[in-house]
């Protein structure tokens, strides 16, 4: 186990053993059932605290997704801290009030978190989405500079170069509805790729003039899908 692994270890326990040395040194082992339920509650608090991180995403935007939900974590944790103490001091016979405010507090807390989980995948999804989209453009882009620059023949060089311009500033952003053109997209640099390496002029042209008006059809389509 690391060093770094034991520290954080001991460093979550260190409110553990405080809180527990407290109570029983100040309270002793004799409790009514409102005390116990208050203690309890606290304990959960905290271990869901320290679990937080395990629910956070991983990913480009995990630290702000984990802002997120350990500060949720956090709030509950101090909230039901406090309520926990309050009621431990007062230490009431009937145990339905520290059950009932408890409960509450911790069903806000489990419905905040929980929708705010649902917001953050959303938002983890989109990102992906957006960086797959994004992906897709440098790599076409790459592609065909790769293939102009194996080019020396000017017209056939002018004509890569022109698919290359319009794949380069097409909006990375995509659609399901242009994903058949896209494809196309793609498919057509492939077989531009065949042609380069056989040498082929013509079926170089074809297929360079091929890529450039898909690319604009696709435009087009994005931009009056959006």
């Amino acid at each position: 186990m690391k060093k770094t692994t034991v520290l954080w270890i001991i460093l979550d326990l260190i409110f553990l053993i405080i809180f527990n040395a407290v109570f029983y040194i100040l309270g002793g082992t004799e409790h009514n059932v409102s005390v116990w339920l208050s203690y309890g509650f606290i304990h959960i608090a905290y271990v869901l605290l320290l679990l937080t991180p395990v629910l956070t995403r991983n990913g480009k935007n995990v630290t702000v997704f984990g802002l997120s939900l350990v500060s949720i974590s956090t709030t509950y944790f101090i909230i039901s801290f406090i309520i926990g103490i309050v009621f431990i001091l007062v230490a009431a016979d009937d145990y339905k009030a520290t059950l009932l405010v408890q409960l509450c507090i911790a069903g806000l807390y489990g419905v905040i978190l929980i929708s705010n989980m649902l917001a953050n995948e959303r938002t983890a999804i989109t990102e992906e989405i957006r960086q797959n989209e994004i992906a897709n453009v440098k790599d076409a882009s790459v592609r065909l500079k790769g293939l102009m620059n194996r080019i020396t023949e000017k017209d056939t060089k002018n004509s890569i170069e022109r698919a290359y311009d319009a794949v380069h500033s097409s909006p990375a952003k995509s659609h399901p509805g242009i994903a058949q053109i896209e494809h196309q997209i793609l498919q057509s640099i492939n077989e531009l790729e065949e042609a380069v390496t056989s040498g082929n002029k013509g079926n170089i042209i074809s297929c360079a003039n091929s890529i450039l008006m898909a690319v604009n059809e696709r435009n087009m389509r994005l931009k009056s899908l959006n």
